[in-house]
């Protein structure tokens, strides 16, 4: 069972400690199958997510491997407690960001007008990746639906929502991309699909949490009005590699 510890601000937290290393965890864990690895460097493909990790005291050899494992025109992107590249390397983007974990007081639920995305659907795959271009949640690719289950709303026969699981350690999974095309904003469908999301999860035995930037205070506190409350903070680091060319887009 998953102990508790209390929240400064009074909820319960659940203590994973899978989390203070969530990519770590997911490409050793439950995604391993999606694992790209050199020597003890692990990432995801580039069609599937851009997160790398590094062992926890990475040595030289180990950043060697990073740097190969990227190419001189890929960048690491690297979350949680990121370690100090060696001189060389170019920082492209360090991001306070916060984690945050569902509490009991997130509601979760299925949601009959929602429906599965499928990876092997071509129109289900470029109807999310439009979305995602329109609305800007985050970094999502060709193939990030295999990382989980994403669900979408449709209306008018376009798809105007959606939300979805993705990395994934032991015992938690990370609810991604909730976002909702302009047009239908208002009405509560994000809301809606992260408890349907947040229902699957948790029918799993699993417990829901997400990533948010420190600076995009508006979704922080939707989140915590649903229930998730403040874990950790953490980074999102870029780093190029020596002679790398990758900028930021």
């Amino acid at each position: 069972m998953t102990q508790l510890a209390p929240d400064p601000r009074g909820a319960d937290l659940p203590v994973l400690d899978q989390l203070d290393r969530s990519v770590w965890n997911a490409l050793h864990g439950p995604h391993a199958a999606l694992a790209v690895r050199r020597g003890r460097v692990v990432t995801y493909p580039d069609d599937v997510a851009r997160f790398s990790s590094l062992p926890e005291h990475p040595t030289p050899d180990d950043w060697s491997d990073a740097a190969a494992l990227v190419g001189t025109q890929g960048m690491l992107l690297l979350t949680g407690d990121v370690p100090e590249a060696p001189a060389g390397w170019t920082v492209l983007m360090d991001l306070p960001g916060v984690q945050m974990v569902a509490t009991d007081a997130v509601a979760s639920a299925p949601d009959a007008e929602t429906v599965r995305l499928d990876l092997h659907d071509p129109a289900d795959v470029a109807d999310a990746l439009a979305l995602v271009e329109h609305t800007q949640p985050g970094p999502f690719f060709e193939r990030t639906m295999a990382m989980g289950t994403y669900l979408g709303v449709r209306r008018e026969g376009r798809l105007v929502a959606m939300a979805g699981e993705r990395l994934h350690p032991e015992g938690a999974v990370e609810i991604s991309a909730v976002c909702t095309d302009a047009a239908w904003r208002g009405q509560g469908l994000g809301t809606r699909l992260v408890h349907a999301v947040a229902h699957g999860i948790r029918e799993r035995g699993e417990v829901p949490f997400l990533h948010a930037s420190a600076s995009n205070t508006g979704a922080i506190r939707l989140y915590e009005q649903l229930g998730f409350r403040l874990r950790r903070p953490t980074r999102f680091a870029a780093l190029r590699p020596p002679g790398g060319t990758a900028e930021l887009s």
